[in-house]
């Protein structure tokens, strides 16, 4: 009975939520709904819409196959009857947000968990979620109320959920004023263009001071000097990079640079090493030897041996020298 009474306040007072003569409105219901709360609610919806409004009522389980088309509904009702509050999926919310019209409101009520998401039921957060994301705006949490017995029976059985955190909370949520997939021309621009500001006379004195033409300037007055006189003979000999050294850079028994050298004592350590590096390479006359026997010449003395890495220093052994 209490429940009951609960359904009746809420479709009372129907202008509190939006329903007006004239609308055409859209009941939702789901098992296990009473046959009687039913249709006191459809009898109540039917009063506030008058004679000019229509009042449609669906089951959520055969919404998608009723082919409802596309913005004809000013509200939808779900989940609302006595004894029939179910889960909505994203599947039936979006088909909510398509068969209402731009501006149309949703009223649904759904069981949800007070500790958190369980199984398949949600939680009063998630809902507004998914409201969002299926296209509806101004969402918000009318009021919560417990489940009844039989509601409670069903959802646990259909969810698997043991818990006793479970109520049934009432949300409202609108349409945007668009429908979804429209466009609109955006413009770049807009109003009056900005009119341009005169600019101030000038003073035919002050501009001749700051005006510099070609006839303004006397040749013989002006004095163009060479670069090239700028510099002497010792300005272009090339400096010895001994005097670019920082004092005690490459000082000692061993040459080393600084940390920070910038005179080039560093390149040259460098090339020197390399340089080094390669005088102690072994040499080939043909440049083959390493390759294999398949590469090498008939008087290779490493003919036999397996190939080494280019560079590789090979030793032989006396016999094979004597052999040679």
């Amino acid at each position: 009975m209490k429940r009951a009474q609960n359904i009746r306040s809420l479709c009372i007072g129907m202008s509190d939520l939006g329903v007006q003569a004239g609308e055409n409105v859209v009941l939702i219901w789901g098992a296990p709904s009473s046959p009687e709360a039913l249709q006191r609610l459809q009898q109540l919806l039917e009063d506030a819409v008058g004679a000019d409004g229509k009042v449609f009522v669906e089951n959520v389980e055969g919404l998608s196959l009723a082919s409802h088309s596309s913005s004809r509904y000013d509200h939808v009702f779900s989940g609302v009857v006595e004894d029939g509050a179910f889960i909505h999926s994203s599947e039936v919310l979006t088909e909510y947000a398509r068969v209402l019209k731009p501006g149309g409101k949703l009223t649904l009520a759904e069981p949800v968990s007070i500790t958190g998401e369980i199984s398949k039921l949600k939680t009063a957060d998630k809902i507004s979620s998914l409201l969002k994301l299926s296209g509806f705006m101004n969402i918000e949490e009318v009021k919560n109320e417990p489940l009844s017995s039989q509601e409670a029976i069903f959802i646990k059985d259909s969810t698997a959920y043991q818990g006793d955190d479970l109520i049934c909370v009432h949300i409202r949520a609108e349409k945007p004023n668009f429908e979804v997939g429209s466009s609109v021309q955006l413009k770049l621009f807009s109003g009056k263009k900005a009119t341009q500001k005169e600019k101030p006379a000038l003073d035919p004195n002050t501009a001749k001071l700051w005006t510099l033409s070609a006839n303004d300037i006397d040749d013989d007055d002006v004095d163009i000097m060479d670069s090239d006189a700028l510099l002497d003979e010792d300005d272009l000999k090339k400096p010895d990079p001994a005097s670019l050294r920082v004092a005690g850079c490459g000082t000692g028994q061993k040459k080393k640079a600084c940390k920070n050298c910038t005179c080039g004592l560093a390149e040259e350590l460098e090339q020197e090493s390399k340089n080094s590096n390669k005088q102690d390479l072994p040499k080939s006359a043909c440049g083959n030897c390493y390759l294999g026997d398949a590469f090498r010449c008939a008087s290779c003395p490493y003919l036999g041996m397996p190939a080494f890495r280019p560079g590789e220093k090979v030793l032989l052994e006396e016999t094979n020298l004597q052999d040679i």
